[in-house]
């Protein structure tokens, strides 16, 4: 039997960096102007900041945040935040793993999904130990985004020029519509 290939993981983390990478306060700023509350939001890549988890569990939104990272740093980042803040982690989990390997059974429906770093980190070691694909993974979330709620992409990301060929073809084939643009954020609704 042959051994299977390692997790394709990051060692680095990503700190709160406005200028360069705008898209979670983008995001929080959003489910503000949209006024989202209590509502089940789902995260692709946390940082070692944090920013949406945070927000979310601190300023009276009651939405309750879930987020996935293959960092170590941010996993690290989270379990200190939960040690020292409990209460943030009441609504606010984050998970270590590979987006790409997520169980549709494991999740439930979530009203707002945001996808900022689609196509940036799959890769052939994902393929070796049978990760789904972006496109895959897109499809995945769009089924676990309930009927008239949003997922949302990041415009600057530093793949979304392949992102936005799978987003393009996506739109054509799913249930969703496109809504319009927040600041960087380029954002699709459910429909039904």
């Amino acid at each position: 039997m042959a051994e299977a290939s390692p997790m394709n993981y990051y060692t680095d983390g990503w700190p709160l960096i406005v200028d360069m990478c705008p898209c979670d306060v983008h995001f929080t700023d959003w489910l503000e102007d949209q006024k989202i509350r209590d509502s089940a939001i789902f995260h692709f890549g946390t940082g070692t900041h944090h920013h949406v988890g945070i927000t979310c569990a601190e300023n009276g939104s009651n939405n309750s945040v879930f987020g996935i990272t293959a960092s170590v740093q941010e996993i690290e980042a989270y379990t200190k935040l939960a040690i020292d803040k409990p209460k943030v982690s009441r609504k606010y989990k984050a998970i270590f793993g590979d987006i790409y390997l997520l169980d549709e059974k494991l999740l439930p429906e979530f009203e707002a999904v945001s996808l900022f770093h689609l196509c940036e980190f799959w890769g052939p070691e994902s393929a070796a130990y049978g990760a789904m694909t972006d496109r895959q993974m897109l499809d995945l979330m769009t089924r676990k985004t309930k009927p008239g709620g949003r997922i949302l992409f990041y415009m600057k990301s530093m793949a979304f020029e392949r992102a936005e060929k799978i987003i393009a073809e996506w739109s054509k084939e799913m249930p969703v519509e496109k809504e319009g643009e927040f600041k960087t954020l380029l954002v699709y609704r459910k429909k039904g």
